[in-house]
């Protein structure tokens, strides 16, 4: 037990020594070598799959390096240092400038994918601001235009779907948030009207989503409570609105697993405008008898 425990000890150690000698190399390098020997030593660092010394070695003599293959590499492999890292919203600035400085070299086209997907894997979870999303996906969107017959369109086109999803997730929440948090209070009152139209806008943005039937469901539940309490000269035109909606439900899905519930939504409704048309007639005769009484 003490022998492994010994030669546990001197592998330790020796690695450590190794570590050591090789970070001193390192420094030394940054220190006294020349531009070639630095960038030779960055290639090596990089095929040995060490991004963080080949990063910065890249990085330091790029500037140095003018318009030739070897100034060209240097920055190709530098996007992808900090791609390997994980820094994604700099390899996805460093691919684009390749790609705008190097239109025509052999690695353009891999450049700007590589661009595309830094952006995809910088995009944030759907419940975060969706802006780099956006960004994301008009990158990818531009790439299959440029270069439908690519090896990587496929790839593009899955990312597509996924970051679309996301824009879909983050909506069909929003949607559902102001229905939770609608009530007939000061604060809670305006999220109905807020339900009714964040729905009407889903439909648009995501025609062929899931959540439709869902979200057409709560819309209508959200019309008609909407209409319940609005003030009187609204509610007509809103209770005509949740029947309209409850109409076009049934059309839609004729096996919704919602329609029990949405009869008696509908029975609501009709019964609001029973009510509305006896209080119109109401204020009709009380205005003719004020009238008679004037005359």
């Amino acid at each position: 037990m003490k022998l492994l425990h010994v030669r546990f000890l001197v592998i330790v150690l020796a690695f450590s020594l190794f570590q050591l000698s090789c970070s001193k190399k390192f420094n030394q390098l940054q220190k006294k070598g020349t531009v070639d020997e630095k960038y030779k030593a960055a290639i090596d660092y990089y095929q040995k799959a060490d991004y963080y010394k080949a990063g910065v070695l890249l990085e330091e003599i790029t500037p140095l390096l003018k318009g030739d293959s070897t100034s060209e590499r240097a920055q190709f492999y530098n996007a992808y240092c900090n791609y390997y890292q994980s820094n994604y919203q700099m390899s996805s600035y460093l691919f684009k400038t390749f790609y705008a400085t190097y239109n025509n070299s052999e690695f353009a086209e891999e450049a700007y994918y590589m661009y595309a997907f830094s952006m995809f894997k910088d995009a944030p979870p759907h419940n975060l601001d969706q802006t780099n999303t956006l960004t994301a996906i008009d990158a990818l969107q531009t790439f299959i235009n440029t270069y439908p017959d690519s090896k990587y369109a496929k790839k593009c086109s899955q990312d597509l779907n996924d970051l679309r999803f996301r824009l879909e997730l983050k909506a069909y929440e929003k949607a559902k948030l102001y229905f939770k948090t609608r009530e007939p209070s000061f604060l809670g009152r305006s999220n109905y009207k807020a339900t009714v139209v964040s729905v009407e806008n889903f439909r648009k943005d995501f025609p062929d989503s899931k959540f439709n039937e869902e979200l057409s469901y709560l819309q209508i539940l959200a019309q008609q409570e909407l209409s319940d309490v609005s003030y009187f000269i609204k509610q007509r035109e809103r209770y005509n609105e949740a029947i309209n909606l409850h109409e076009k439900f049934i059309d839609k899905y004729p096996n919704s697993k919602y329609l029990k519930e949405l009869d008696k939504i509908y029975e609501k409704s009709l019964k609001g405008l029973e009510k509305v048309a006896k209080t119109e007639k109401e204020i009709e005769e009380a205005k003719k008898l004020i009238e008679k009484e004037k005359s």
